[in-house]
């Protein structure tokens, strides 16, 4: 895999370079955030968000707006505000300084198995438009108030406007919407959203409910049950008779 690292201190890059390559990856360095627009496609991006030219989110927001490379940020910043903007404008996750090499390539792994292309359906014979939500009765369409989640093309939609999620925040909403109403363990999403035995800090979890929460609109639509997790709640002044909730009273999904 070739992997793109914009990092422009070189007592981290050096090192960080060396170890990807023992792991067999090809390392493309960028000091720049100008230099790392302009190198060759990769095939995924270890962005550091503190650069000399121009601010990481900037390169973020731009390496989005051409490509779907999967990006990881790597930032020695505490503000959970840039985490989430980086989120919120595509990357894919992050890791904090200091880590080790084989954190970050666990990471790697964990988010180039999540991009990989869903298959096919073979089996459809209609097309669907893209440019709205499923019709009703749709397989692997879920509609909880008027949240609608559609897993076979990974779209949502509230309002029947669509929602642009990152694809972790699209795996955290799945997770949670799985049973809405049921607490979901920080282990169990963990587990499920990320992957088995997921080694990382838990606090990437709670950097992406925030950033789902913004993105939803309305904070409520995802309860903190502290100390064990969270789960997905049809807002008090959304309106319990629309479709899909109760989860249990006929056609959530």
């Amino acid at each position: 895999m070739r992997v793109l690292l914009i990092e422009d201190d070189d007592r981290v890059a050096g090192p960080l370079a060396e170890g990807l390559r023992r792991f067999g990856f090809t390392v493309d360095h960028a000091g720049t955030g100008a230099d790392g627009l302009a190198a060759p496609e990769a095939q995924m991006v270890l962005l550091d968000l503190g650069l000399p030219d121009m601010d990481g989110i900037d390169v973020c927001r731009a390496l989005r707006a051409r490509s779907a490379v999967p990006i990881i940020m790597i930032t020695a910043r505490d503000d959970e505000v840039d985490r989430v903007l980086g989120l919120e404008l595509g990357a894919d996750d992050y890791v904090s300084k200091p880590f080790g090499v084989r954190e970050l390539v666990a990471r790697i792994r964990a988010v180039t198995r999540r991009a990989r292309p869903v298959a096919p359906d073979t089996c459809r014979t209609e097309p669907r438009p893209l440019d709205g939500p499923a019709p009703r009765g749709t397989p692997d369409v879920q509609r909880i108030g008027p949240l609608t989640i559609d897993r076979r093309t990974r779209q949502v939609h509230l309002h029947e406007s669509p929602v642009a999620l990152a694809p972790k925040e699209f795996d955290l909403l799945t997770c949670l919407a799985e049973d809405p109403g049921a607490v979901c363990t920080r282990r169990q999403i963990l587990d499920t959203a990320w992957e088995p035995n997921y080694f990382g800090p838990t606090k990437t979890l709670d950097v992406h409910i925030a950033a789902l929460r913004r993105k939803l609109g309305d904070s409520s639509w995802i309860e903190n049950i502290r100390g064990i997790g969270f789960r997905l709640v049809l807002p008090a002044h959304a309106d319990p008779a629309s479709a899909g909730w109760p989860p249990h009273g006929g056609g959530s999904r």
